[in-house]
């Protein structure tokens, strides 16, 4: 069973460190793809901000392969 990452804004992702998730904090676009190239092999799940699947565009995998599954937050 993979671990489950958390990438977004500082303020929206900070507290899923306490559920045990892999944060990365992206506060722009550009951080926002450098955090989605950079997940560990072992991530089976990523949970986006509004912001940073924005930033990703419709099908994060498509750039690189197939990869984890996604979640946006809400709003």
């Amino acid at each position: 069973m993979g671990r489950v990452a958390a990438l977004g804004e500082r303020s929206r992702v900070i507290g899923l460190a306490l559920a045990g998730a892999v944060v990365l904090v992206a506060d722009d676009a550009e951080a926002v793809r450098r955090g989605w190239h950079a997940l560990p092999d072992d991530v089976d799940l990523v949970i986006l901000t509004p912001a940073a699947a924005e930033a990703l565009g419709p099908d994060p995998a498509a750039s690189g392969g197939s990869g984890p599954l996604t979640a946006v937050m809400p709003s």
